[in-house]
């Protein structure tokens, strides 16, 4: 059956793939990359080549929901992690291919990069300080003591380490 040609939704180019197609792709993009799984892995692990994934990830492709549920299996998240942060209302416009939005901060390659390198710290204590340290230039250095920015949170029964 055709589609009608009826007037486009508001906000959308004719023929350009859906605010939410391209965030789960996007999201499946993140993950994987967290995991250090290439395209072809994925692909392999879910049946298909990594041109498919590739299309996924662009939001070029849609996702049926058993397909969905494979990625999720093979990438070791729930369903709802590809759909964080999403408001289908109000979902952002798309981008042109390759760039990523300003505030859009998980697509950034940054982004990718430290959070893939700070799981790949075994130490978890280290990983504790090192996220604790990262929070203080956003709440402002002058206003605590070195000490106090990499100090860890207590856990309930035993004291902080000094």
């Amino acid at each position: 059956m055709l589609r009608s040609s009826g007037p486009a939704r508001p906000g959308r180019r004719p023929g350009a793939p859906h605010p939410i197609d391209v965030h789960v792709g996007s999201r499946i993009r993140l993950r994987r990359n967290m995991l250090s799984l290439s395209q072809d892995k994925l692909g392999e692990a879910i049946g298909l080549t990594f041109q498919q994934v590739q299309k996924y990830e662009r939001g070029t492709n849609r996702i049926g929901a058993s397909r969905l549920l494979e990625i999720a299996q093979v990438l070791r998240v729930p369903i709802a992690f590809f759909y964080d942060d999403v408001d289908p209302v109000r979902a952002p416009p798309v981008e042109a291919e390759g760039n990523a939005p300003e505030g859009d901060l998980m697509r950034q390659p940054e982004t990718i990069e430290l959070v893939t390198n700070y799981y790949g710290i075994a130490d978890s204590l280290v990983r504790r300080r090192l996220f604790a340290l990262a929070k203080v230039p956003a709440r402002g250095i002058n206003d605590m003591s070195p000490k106090q920015a990499i100090a860890t949170p207590r856990r309930r029964g035993r004291p902080a380490r000094a």
